[in-house]
């Protein structure tokens, strides 16, 4: 049997579909923030910092486990009231601009999930791609594949990039939620790095117990 290491593995963050998906809402924030907010306002840096500390504290927390599950727990749930924080930022842009956010089961929000963007640029080429498919008619506000409405009037850009940031902020925060739960139950079922310490300390005094003298 091996021995239970005094230091467990940590730090492998970038493997986490949680901070995948937040890296990919800070890129697509700053994207969104240096061409729709004035770059002079408290809103642009509050937005790209409130994305930001979405994606540092998946890291810190990450890193941070192998002494402390507690302090995990609790930058894992920072980072998901930042990414909370950022969400409500695009809700008031698309309210305060008189743009519509998309309901849950609009087809516009499936089809972008289903696309698995990893990047901001895929992003963008969907979003291309869906404005000039409603300008020509090929799909309408019903989304991709949809028919087009009478006199329906098309997304606009913003309309599209920040309704794509809520779609996938949301995605984060769920994986976030998941995530919570079970660095939870791995508390509860292995203790912190001060029980670590003391069954280790337990093991090696049994074993120095069960080894023959000379």
């Amino acid at each position: 049997m091996n021995p239970e290491p005094v230091i467990p593995p940590h730090g492998g963050y970038r493997n986490l579909k949680s901070f995948q998906v937040a890296q990919l809402v800070y890129d697509l924030t700053v994207r969104f923030c240096d061409s729709y907010i004035d770059r002079r306002s408290r809103t642009h840096d509050q937005m790209v910092q409130a994305a930001r500390s979405g994606v540092q504290n998946i890291a810190e927390g990450s890193l941070a486990s192998a002494t402390s599950k507690a302090t995990e727990m609790k930058l894992t749930n920072v980072a998901k009231a930042s990414l909370g924080e950022l969400l409500r930022d695009y809700e008031d842009f698309l309210r305060q601009r008189g743009l519509p956010q998309w309901e849950k089961d609009d087809p516009r929000r499936e089809d972008l999930f289903q696309q698995r963007c990893s990047t901001a640029d895929e992003v963008a080429q969907w979003a291309a791609r869906l404005h000039e498919g409603e300008r020509s008619g090929l799909c309408g506000p019903g989304g991709p594949g949809g028919q087009q409405q009478p006199n329906a009037k098309s997304a606009t850009y913003p309309e599209i990039a920040a309704n794509a940031a809520l779609l996938l902020i949301t995605v984060a925060i769920s994986l976030l939620d998941r995530q919570l739960i079970a660095q939870a139950e791995t508390f509860e079922k292995e203790g912190g790095f001060r029980e670590r310490l003391y069954r280790i300390r337990q093991q090696a005094r049994r074993n120095s117990k069960d080894t023959p003298g000379p």
